[in-house]
Formats: structure tokens, C-alpha cells, sequence
């Protein structure tokens, strides 16, 4: 299939034994499902000093964004950190800006020891909106991460399909006409410097 819609998931963990990557990994089983193909970009394995609006082209910062930019849909994953996403995902995306995510479908995941990580993927949301990115309404939360996942494998079904669902809604939506920019958008100085 030549029209696959290509994913990729960017995991904001950099725990050895993360459960946003097993999360992610999974999402991208989905994606698969649907027809799409999906990429994982680790950020363990990029080089992105804390950014520098001096100096965009650091370490890898250019392979970086040209694996998001060359995506149809993205799809980001973070464990929550006092209310909010991590600081390496926070580092990456302060790296990209409309070249990257402008007009892109943008699913969200987010895991937390505790209860619901709903305020980190409002974080999220209210940034992808900035930069004039869809996001999808569906978005998954892992929930007692501790627990929802051992040994890499999910212990809950259900929480495991509805991970999966985002990966295909991933593809479902990853061609969708998006609105008309925001008023965000023009206020966005900083993507476009």
C-alpha cells in the first residue's frame, strides 16, 4: 500500500523500564492494525541539549525533526511530572515548531503513577494548538502505571485496547482537513523565530 499513513510516536521517558514506551509501543500496534506504519523516536537516543534559541541545529536536532516532519500524524507520550509532561519532551517540541506540526493530526498519551495525567495532556493540547496541530479528542491516559503494566505487558485489557485505539484513530485521522489557524498561532512568536 503506497498511501500507508506513516506515525510516529515521540516517548518523553527516559526510564529504562518506561511505561510510556511499552504505552507507545502499543499505540503503534494499532497504527499498524489500521494500515499505517509506525516509527518510535526515543528520545534516549537523540542528542537534544536543553534548548538554546541561539542554537537549533545542537546534536541531533536536525534528524529529530525531520522524522517529525516527514510524518503524517504524531503521536506524543509522556509520564506526568508535577501536574504536567516531562522536560525532555518539553525540549523536543521547543525544537520543532509549524514545519513540523502545523496541519498535523496529534494523538496524546500520558502516564502516571497515581490517578489520571488528564493536566499533562492538557499541557500538551494547549501547545499542539499553538502550533496549529489537530488534536484528536480521543487521547489515553495510563492510570497506576505501576500496576497497569509488568514486565512490558499491560494488566488490564481494556486499558490496553483503549491504547491501541489511539493508534488507530491515529490513522483514521491522520489525512484530516484541519481548521483554519488559531489566534494561538499568531501569538506563537517563538515557533517561528
Amino acid at each position: 500500500m503506497t498511501n500507508q499513513p506513516r506515525i510516529v510516536a515521540i516517548c518523553g521517558s527516559l526510564r529504562d523500564e518506561s511505561v510510556t514506551c511499552v504505552a507507545l509501543e502499543r499505540a503503534l500496534s494499532g497504527v499498524e492494525r489500521a494500515g499505517g506504519t509506525g516509527e518510535l523516536l526515543d528520545l534516549r537516543e537523540f542528542d537534544l541539549p536543553l534548548f538554546d534559541a541561539d542554537d537549533r541545529v545542537a546534536g541531533d536536532v536536525p534528524e529529530f525533526k525531520r522524522r517529525v516532519r516527514e510524518a503524517d500524524a504524531v503521536v506524543l507520550g509522556t509520564p506526568m511530572y508535577h501536574g504536567s509532561y516531562s522536560s525532555p519532551l518539553k525540549t523536543a517540541l521547543d525544537y520543532c515548531g509549524f514545519d513540523e506540526f502545523e496541519q498535523k493530526t496529534v494523538g496524546l498519551l500520558a502516564v502516571s503513577g497515581g490517578r489520571f495525567p488528564v493536566t499533562a495532556m492538557d499541557h500538551l493540547r494547549s501547545v499542539c494548538r499553538a502550533l496549529d496541530a489537530w488534536v484528536l479528542p480521543y487521547q489515553t491516559a495510563v492510570p497506576r502505571s505501576h500496576s497497569a503494566v509488568r514486565n512490558g505487558t499491560f494488566t488490564d485489557e481494556d486499558l490496553e485496547d483503549r491504547v491501541v485505539t489511539l493508534g488507530r484513530q491515529l490513522v483514521r485521522y491522520a489525512k484530516i482537513e484541519p481548521c483554519p489557524a488559531s489566534f494561538e498561532s499568531g501569538e506563537n512568536v517563538g515557533a517561528v523565530e
